[in-house]
């Protein structure tokens, strides 16, 4: 009945992976590759929720 006070997951989720994507960016312009890797350890997680939120029709 109250679906529009609920948040969705898959905009929230889109949003964060282009914020993370943004900073990944900045990071690896400072040259800091070891962090740059593990920030994009994290965006690769974020993209399989991604997917999987895709696939199961959210």
């Amino acid at each position: 009945m109250f679906k529009f006070f609920k948040s969705d997951p898959l905009k929230k989720l889109k949003a964060q992976h282009a914020r993370m994507l943004e900073e990944a960016v900045q990071i690896q312009r400072s040259g800091d590759l070891k962090k740059y890797a593990f920030h994009m350890e994290a965006i690769d997680k974020i993209e399989k929720q991604l997917e999987d939120l895709q696939k199961s029709g959210r």
